[in-house]
């Protein structure tokens, strides 16, 4: 039976303009006629191109700029899958919002905003600033039970849908994904496992700095969890809904509404990209809109980020998550439209080609 929920995640995606191959190619013709060698600015000239496929314009105004953080907690923390405890959670929350965090130096920095969402912490949290869309307290421990209902996950895409939303009236053109949830390595490793084929041993990682002994701790967790629900994966929200977190889920809304309101969407590390994997396997046309931007030290970042189709910027050797490596990516796609706009042509500068 088709749900309300299924129906409103449909009209999203159903509103997924395909990418424009015609002004992307525009925007490489022009590309190659700016003074330098075809190419010789790799990646910049690919975001370049990119950007104007998505927004069929050669160098779009991406001035306003936004990270969504979303932040909760998961049961999974009870089987020790953490170097720190659940309580960090809401702190670190709170840190967002008092803009002391890394992911807040690094927006101010690139000129962007934090937004802050709480869609699932096991905490009562209030501060002007947060963005209060509480669908689950916590999910459940998906060792033991599925984490959420598909109800739930729903609710926590449609959420992430929403704030873009509210974000595009606002103005912002340019999206970045965030996350804070003590545990969600855990849960990003069990959907990596099931969605790509990977073995728990290679998808999961050290997340916030575990032992040896907590690894293969780790490691057991994924393998009881994934075989205590029996996931579909040729379900991706079934797969979200048993294995996943709320905040995980939100940022699949993010991606998935980013696409639908025409935006490209910087995608983090590890979580974030577990998010986007879930989001390319519902909504594959999603797929042009994403940048993947650095490679994080978890063991399962790249094979994760190859199995969606995409390819790192950065590689800095950073796990932090808070959105800070997509937040640093802002930079990078700055400088590729302001090559685009400023530098000279070959036929303006009176530079011979040949």
């Amino acid at each position: 039976m088709i749900s309300n929920l299924d129906t409103k995640l449909a009209e999203t995606i159903e509103r997924i303009k395909p990418f424009d191959e015609e002004t992307a190619a525009l925007a490489m013709k022009y590309s190659d006629g700016l003074t330098k060698p075809p190419g010789s600015l790799g990646k910049l000239e690919s975001i370049s191109i990119q950007l104007a496929g998505i927004s069929g314009q050669l160098w779009p105004d991406l001035s306003r700029k936004a990270v969504i953080v979303m932040a909760g907690d998961h049961g999974v923390c009870e089987e020790g899958v953490s170097a720190f405890p659940q309580a960090v959670t809401p702190q670190m929350v709170m840190n967002f919002l008092n803009g002391g965090a890394a992911v807040n130096v690094l927006a101010r920095q690139a000129g962007a905003e934090v937004v802050c969402v709480d869609i699932g912490v096991n905490a009562d949290l209030e501060h002007e600033l947060l963005i209060s869309r509480k669908v689950v307290r916590g999910t459940a421990n998906m060792a033991k039970q599925p984490a959420m209902t598909r109800e739930e996950t729903l609710q926590a895409i449609l959420v992430g849908i929403e704030v873009v939303n509210e974000q595009v009236q606002r103005g912002c053109q340019l999206f970045a994904t965030g996350e804070m949830g003590i545990g969600n390595t855990t849960a990003s490793a069990a959907l990596t496992t099931v969605l790509t084929g990977l073995a728990p041993e290679e998808s999961v990682g050290r997340g916030t700095g575990i032992n040896d002994a907590s690894w293969l701790n780790k490691v057991a967790v994924v393998k009881r969890a994934i075989a205590i629900n029996n996931p579909d994966a040729n379900d991706a929200i079934d797969v979200l809904a048993k294995l996943g977190g709320a905040e995980i889920a939100g940022l699949v809304g993010v991606i998935i509404g980013a696409a639908a309101s025409g935006c490209p969407v910087v995608i983090d590390g590890y979580i974030s990209s577990a998010a986007a994997l879930v989001a390319s396997r519902i909504a594959p046309q999603t797929l042009p809109y994403m940048i993947a931007s650095h490679l994080s030290q978890e063991q399962g970042h790249l094979k994760l980020l190859e199995s969606i189709g995409l390819l790192p910027i950065m590689q800095l050797e950073m796990r932090l998550g808070e959105g800070t490596g997509a937040v640093l990516c802002f930079h990078f796609i700055d400088a590729a439209l302001h090559l685009m706009q400023e530098m000279a042509t070959f036929e303006s500068a009176g530079v011979s080609k040949d």
